[in-house]
C-alpha cells in the first residue's frame, strides 16, 4: 500500500508485518477495531518466509503449544471461508524418531497432556516409521511418535490472506515502514510520520524485543539463526516424505519438490560452519543411510524470535496498552490464527 503519511490515530497500531502480525491485524479489524500495521520491510519477508513450510499439532514435550497449534489449524481448514483465500494444505505427517529409552518414557509421560490439548499422537514401531518414511533405518530408532495432522503450507500464502483479509475489514497497511521511538503516549514515530495508538501490537518477530524496549516494555527475546539446507538431487526420485524429527539432535527432514529439505539449527558459538555440516552429515547419514555422503547446499537461512523456554510469550503489560506476541522459535505458522485471536481478545479487554 503506498501512500504519503500515516493518520493521526488508530485503536490498534501492530508493528511488524509477518504471519503473526497480518493474523492480529485481520482478527482486529475483523472485530471492529480500527488497525494500521506498520512494517519496516514488505509483508512476510522475515522469519516468516524462511521455514520449512509446515504447521504440526504435536510439539513434543509442549501441550500448550499443542493446543494453539490445534485451533490453529482447525482456522487454516476454514481460511477461505474468512479471508477470501484459498490454502493449498497438503497432508505430509509429523514423526519424531526416539533413539534412547528416556526419550520414550518422556513421550509416555506428554501424552496425556497432548491428548487433553486435542492432539492427535502415538508411539508406533521402528518398522511402522520405516512404511511411513523408508529413508530411516529402522536399526537406529527405537520407537517414533506419529502425528497425522501435519500439512505443508506456503507461509507467504497465509500473510497474504490475512493481509487481504485484514484490509477488506478496513485495516491499513504500510510497509517499508520501521518504527524508530515510541513515546510515553503511544505515539509512534517512523520515517512516514507519526501515529498515536490507543493500543500498541508487538509482533515483530526476532526485532520483537527491540521494539519493546522503545516502549520501556522488556521481553526476554534473543534471536535465533537457523539455516535450511538441500540435499543433492537423488539419483532415483524420491516419494513424499512426512517431516521426520530425530528427537535428540533437532535434525528435521522432508521432502522438497525432488530433493530433500532439512534443517537442525545453525552453527554453535565458535563452531566452523563445516563442522556443523559435518555434525548434521553424520546423524543424516545415521538415521537416512541412503542420504549418506549426499552434498548439502544452503537453501536459506534467517533469524527467529526464540523465548528462554522455546514458548511463546502473549500478554499485555501491567501498566501501559501495550500487548505482545513473540517468542515462537520457528513455529509461528503453525501458532498464527490461535495468536492472532488471543491478541484481539487481549487489546479489548484491556
Amino acid at each position: 500500500m503506498t501512500v504519503s503519511a500515516l493518520p493521526a490515530r488508530a485503536d490498534a497500531v501492530v508493528i511488524g508485518g509477518g504471519v503473526i502480525g497480518t493474523s492480529a491485524a485481520h482478527h482486529l479489524a475483523e472485530a471492529g477495531v480500527d488497525t494500521v500495521l506498520l512494517e519496516r520491510g514488505t509483508l512476510g519477508g522475515g522469519a516468516s518466509a524462511h521455514t520449512a513450510g509446515m504447521v504440526r499439532t504435536y510439539f513434543p514435550g509442549a501441550p500448550a503449544t499443542g493446543h494453539r497449534a490445534v485451533r490453529s489449524l482447525h482456522a487454516y481448514h476454514d481460511f477461505a471461508r474468512r479471508t477470501g483465500a484459498p490454502l493449498g494444505l497438503k497432508r505430509l505427517g509429523f514423526m519424531a524418531l526416539f533413539t534412547d529409552e528416556e526419550q520414550i518414557a518422556g513421550f509416555e509421560a506428554d501424552r496425556p497432556a497432548q491428548q487433553a490439548a486435542g492432539v492427535d499422537v502415538r508411539l508406533i514401531s521402528p518398522r511402522e516409521a520405516v512404511a511411513l518414511n523408508p529413508l530411516i533405518d529402522e536399526r537406529a530408532v527405537l520407537a517414533a511418535a506419529w502425528s497425522p495432522e501435519a500439512y505443508h503450507v506456503d507461509g507467504l500464502d497465509i500473510v497474504r490472506g490475512y493481509a487481504a483479509g485484514a484490509r477488506n475489514h478496513g485495516a491499513r497497511l504500510y510497509t517499508h515502514t520501521p518504527v524508530t521511538r515510541i513515546d510515553d503516549d503511544n505515539t509512534v514515530h517512523t520515517p512516514r510520520g507519526t501515529i498515536t495508538a490507543d493500543s500498541i501490537v508487538c509482533t515483530a518477530g526476532p526485532w520483537s524485543g527491540e521494539v519493546a524496549a522503545l516502549a520501556s516494555v522488556d521481553l526476554p527475546l534473543a534471536p535465533q539463526a537457523i539455516e535450511m539446507l538441500f540435499t543433492d538431487v537423488p539419483p532415483s526420485p524420491q516419494g513424499e516424505l512426512p517431516m521426520t524429527m530425530h528427537a535428540a539432535s533437532g535434525l528435521r527432514i522432508r521432502s522438497w519438490k525432488d530433493r530433500v529439505l532439512l534443517a537442525m539449527g545453525a552453527p554453535g558459538a565458535g563452531e566452523t560452519r563445516d563442522a556443523w555440516l559435518g555434525r548434521v552429515a553424520g546423524h543424516l547419514g545415521t538415521l537416512f543411510p541412503a542420504l549418506d555422503g549426499t552434498g548439502l547446499h544452503r537453501a536459506w537461512s534467517g533469524d527467529f524470535d526464540a523465548s528462554p523456554g522455546n514458548t511463546a510469550f502473549i500478554g499485555a503489560h501491567a501498566t501501559r496498552r501495550f500487548v505482545y506476541a513473540a517468542g515462537f522459535t520457528g513455529a509461528g505458522l503453525c501458532q498464527a490464527p490461535a495468536a492472532g485471536e488471543q491478541l484481539r481478545d487481549l487489546l479489548i479487554a484491556t
